[in-house]
């Protein structure tokens, strides 16, 4: 022991760490801070758990695009406690978006980003935009159909911007397609740049929080004089002050454990996301959607007009950013206490409600394809045989199942078309079928005759009151199957959907 403390002196004397670190343990912070000041320490220890797990990872795992969709195999299936790692590393990300997305909140409903603290704000806001891109990159790492039509969507987006478009667009595939290079790419920011950039920033941010100090949980009616805040909070931390460790400190190992706890158990329980198919670039996947976090952004970009699609893309991210950077600039002082300032409450509610159904929106994702659907029931055809039997056929055949529904069987990307019969004319319907529309493609290279006579039978027997096979047929003969062969080799104008 005696040598232990000689060595432990020397080293003290020689660095001056031990000192150091005791006195910003025990430096004094306002009384009273509570739980609500848990989250961005929190948000700290989720970070560390991400690089202790993606280390472990980093050992097994290959960043060659012809060998990462088999490392990762390996790792879930074969490497020892690979599937639990890969279960927290995925878990931890998304408690670290969450934990900093509570913690930006917090903030803001307490007023702790006004003076003296507006750099602590703004340095918070580039960590948060920091974590959103970690997960991002790390979607591609697992080199599977859905990562890799995730990124190809994401540099189309990037494309969009004026003048340097093609040039961001380029730099996200390092190179004109997505390839090999993409990946060792996104794996460098990743593990490298990226992680480097929040220490680097989180560094920043603590310093400035033990410069300008812990806030003060907010009081209604004392608001915030940038000419007398610095002597009310040296005269309150002189008189009340309590040493961070073990007074308030004590909150954040606790919560910090049990985040540990949650993500180890979630881990175990429900493991890593499942790797789809293999990567093939030359085949679209079906549900290219990011991680549940970007999720609401991906179902906002999904669900506006398709005019408005290009200007989101550019304008929301900006928007927001330049938002949230001017948030202490315009209001860095007066009231804090959410009481006296019902207007950031009701943006916090908004903005939570906008997100949450949107996020709820895009797990039923009604935009997409529903491949899996089944051929019609013949009762719900009420045909076996003839053209309303032949026409359902095709239907589905086609593909105009997967978007369509009739009677909830079906797809929801294109209208319903249970009752399309009494909405549309056999004219109508040859039209939008031969020209197709928005999101719909043309079928007049794609049809025979025939088959286009029977599409359009079986569509217009699709009435609230049925109308007989004999009828449709008779409709058509007189005068409407001229129209359709005509309409099948002269297309007309191209006719909205």
């Amino acid at each position: 022991m005696n040598l232990l403390r000689r060595v432990v002196d020397a080293f003290e004397e020689r660095t001056g760490l031990l000192k150091l670190m005791g006195d910003l343990a025990r430096h004094p912070v306002p009384p009273d801070t509570g739980w609500w000041y848990v989250f961005g320490s929190a948000t700290a220890v989720a970070f560390i758990v991400q690089i202790v797990t993606g280390i472990a990872l980093s050992t097994a795992y290959i960043s060659s695009s012809g060998d990462a969709y088999q490392a990762l195999q390996f790792i879930t299936t074969r490497a020892l406690m690979g599937n639990v790692l890969r279960g927290m590393h995925f878990f931890g990300a998304s408690a670290m978006v969450l934990l900093v997305g509570i913690h930006a909140i917090q903030v803001f409903l307490m007023g702790c980003y006004k003076y003296p603290r507006e750099f602590n704000w703004i340095t918070g806001v580039v960590l948060l935009f920091l974590t959103l891109a970690m997960g991002f990159t790390g979607q591609l790492l697992r080199w599977d159909q859905t990562a890799v039509w995730s990124i190809v969507v994401g540099a189309e987006q990037a494309a969009r911007m004026p003048v340097i478009g093609g040039m961001l667009a380029h730099f996200m595939l390092a190179g004109k397609t997505l390839g090999a290079a993409t990946l060792s790419r996104f794996f460098a920011f990743h593990v490298f740049f990226i992680p480097a950039l929040i220490f680097a920033v989180l560094g920043i941010h603590l310093y400035l929080v033990l410069h300008d100090g812990i806030s003060e949980p907010p009081v209604a009616g004392k608001p915030v004089d940038p000419a007398t805040y610095h002597a009310s909070y040296d005269k309150l931390i002189k008189e009340r002050g309590v040493p961070f460790w073990p007074d308030a400190a004590w909150r954040d190992v606790v919560f910090a454990v049990a985040v540990i706890a949650a993500i180890v158990i979630l881990a175990v329980v429900f493991g890593p996301p499942k790797l789809s198919k293999p990567p093939n670039p030359s085949l679209l996947a079906r549900d290219p959607s990011p991680d549940w976090y970007l999720l609401w952004y991906y179902a906002l970009l999904a669900l506006i007009p398709h005019k408005m699609t290009t200007p989101t893309i550019l304008l929301a991210p900006l928007v927001a950013i330049i938002v949230l950077i001017l948030v202490p600039i315009v209001s860095n002082k007066g009231e804090r206490h959410p009481r006296n300032r019902p207007w950031a409450v009701g943006a916090v509610i908004v903005i939570l409600m906008m997100i949450g159904t949107l996020w709820a929106e895009a797990i039923h994702e009604p935009w997409s394809p529903a491949f899996e659907a089944k051929p019609l029931p013949a009762v719900l055809v009420g045909a076996s045989q003839g053209p309303v039997a032949d026409g359902a056929r095709l239907f589905y055949d086609k593909g105009c199942e997967f978007c369509h529904r009739i009677s909830g069987h079906g797809g929801r990307r294109g209208p319903d078309l249970t009752y399309v019969g009494d909405r549309l004319t056999k004219d109508d319907l040859t039209i939008r079928i031969m020209n197709g529309g928005y999101n719909m493609p043309a079928y007049s290279g794609n049809l025979s005759p025939g088959d286009l006579e029977d599409l359009v039978i079986f569509l217009r027997s699709r009435r609230r009151a049925p109308a007989s096979v004999a009828a449709v047929n008779s409709e058509l003969t007189n005068g409407g199957q001229a129209a359709v062969r005509k309409d099948f080799r002269v297309a007309p104008v191209r006719a909205s959907r």
